[in-house]
């Protein structure tokens, strides 16, 4: 924790930085009331140790500010007087406790023992730690999923920071958080923000919070995300959604660990570590001039690339077991499991929506049917299998004017769909339609069907037939 001691004897000041610094917490100190306002102001504090008798501004005074401004920090009053009035008055105005002079060592470390732990189980509260890490399982056993859990072990021992690309539904938060949790901040705050899922206009008071009058609205001061996340992570998701005005203050934070609040002119000292996430063409939106390079670079330390399911469909059983387990207990049900055909169907289809539609497509099944064996009509019935592109296609070739143009509007989209069964594999699919690869390489080039990018062996043996 950052500790605060407000205190106008030096030896008290002295004596408690030396015994909660050799306890790990970072140490500030004030002689004054209005010396340590100022403290508050320039940096993010978690406990003040508050003496009562100050010069000018007293204690009380301080700690009604305090109350004002900065509401979730804890305050331990401290006193040579046994004025049990003060006391009272000072629990509350929202003291955490009161302390008297000379002070206990034993009393000491118990009540910053005791604010510790208290804090930490308000974080769990917020973010929900104790479902959070089945949640956040990674689940697979692929040589890309075992690469990237290697990964997660060697990052996580620094502070790197870390930018994370994928598809959407491909796990992105899932590594982010596999990151905290085993890294040394794993203790401290996990905070996500999705700047995505906020209007452009209320993305820097959401991140940076707001100071009182900022804006119409503003009637207190609210801290951001990334208050919340000080001493541990905040995860940026969607970061290539993000304004070039919020990312400017994103870079300062990267740079120099300081930011001001909206409306607000005090510099803010923040120690977190920033984890990034985006499923957009980071490279593309910088030719655009929508997005900052020198961000980018900062932000791209380690670099995570999440391939989408259909490039590691080993693991499509490993999940499917995963979230029939997962929906049996949630939803209180008997276990399902899948036929052999509907197991066939799943581990030869596109899954476009990635981890999520698999995810999605289980609990639904869940849901609806009753049946302790889903089978293949349960599954084609569920999966997001375009009905209505294929009545679109049926209508386009009874328009067209000749049968060649009608065959091949149909072998178009008959080759392309087989194609996203067998996972772009030409071979593979050759082999199941019973044609010979070089003549389906032939077809596939005279109709303009192209293999994507990101089957490079598939393409490469595309292009030497």
């Amino acid at each position: 924790m950052h500790i605060l001691i407000i205190d106008d004897e030096k030896n008290i000041r002295q004596t408690l930085s030396g015994i909660l610094a050799d306890e790990g917490h970072t140490v500030s100190l004030a002689e004054t009331g209005e010396e340590g306002i100022l403290r508050l102001g320039e940096s993010l504090v978690d406990l003040v140790f508050l003496d009562v008798k100050l010069p000018k501004m007293s204690g009380i005074d301080v700690l009604k500010q305090m109350k004002k401004e900065w509401p979730s920090v804890d305050v331990l009053m401290i006193s040579g007087d046994s004025d049990i009035n003060t006391a009272v008055n000072a629990v509350k105005i929202g003291a955490h406790d009161f302390m008297e002079k000379p002070l206990s060592l034993p009393k000491i470390l118990i009540a910053v023992q005791n604010i510790t732990e208290k804090r930490k189980l308000f974080q769990k509260c917020i973010i929900g730690d104790e479902k959070i890490d089945f949640r956040y399982r990674i689940i697979g056993h692929s040589p890309q999923i075992n690469n990237i859990r290697e990964m997660i072990r060697r990052v996580a021992k620094t502070d790197a920071k870390v930018l994370i690309t994928g598809e959407s539904g491909t796990g992105k938060e899932l590594v982010a958080y596999a990151i905290h949790k085993t890294s040394l901040r794993s203790d401290n705050p996990f905070i996500t923000f999705n700047s995505a899922a906020i209007p452009n206009e209320l993305v820097e008071s959401e991140l940076f919070g707001h100071e009182k009058g900022a804006f119409t609205g503003a009637d207190r001061q609210k801290p951001g995300k990334l208050e919340s996340a000080n001493h541990g992570t905040i995860f940026l998701d969607e970061i290539g959604d993000m304004n070039i005005d919020a990312q400017s203050k994103i870079l300062r934070v990267l740079e120099e660990g300081k930011f001001e609040r909206v409306g607000g002119n005090r510099t803010i000292d923040i120690d977190v570590r920033v984890l990034a996430a985006t499923n957009r063409n980071i490279e593309e939106i910088i030719k655009n001039g929508t997005f900052r390079e020198d961000l980018y670079y900062r932000l791209n330390v380690v670099p995570f690339y999440l391939p989408p399911l259909r490039e590691r469909t080993s693991d499509v059983p490993v999940l499917l077991e995963h979230y029939l387990r997962t929906y049996s207990n949630e939803l209180a049900t008997a276990r399902k499991h899948f036929s052999g055909a509907a197991m066939d169907i799943l581990k030869n289809y596109h899954f476009p929506g990635n981890i999520r539609e698999l995810k999605n497509l289980v609990e639904r099944l869940y849901i609806l049917s009753d049946k302790d064996e889903i089978d293949e009509n349960d599954v084609r019935q569920n999966l997001a299998f375009p009905k209505s592109m294929e009545q679109s296609i049926l209508k386009n070739i009874l328009h067209e004017d000749t049968y060649s143009n009608a065959k091949r509007v149909f072998e178009t989209y008959y080759f392309t769909e087989k194609l996203k069964l067998a996972d772009w594999n030409i071979s593979r699919l050759a082999s199941e339609i019973g044609v010979l690869q070089p003549n389906l390489s032939r077809k596939l080039k005279a109709l303009g069907i192209s293999v994507p990018d990101n089957n490079y062996y598939t393409k490469l043996n595309f292009i030497k037939e």
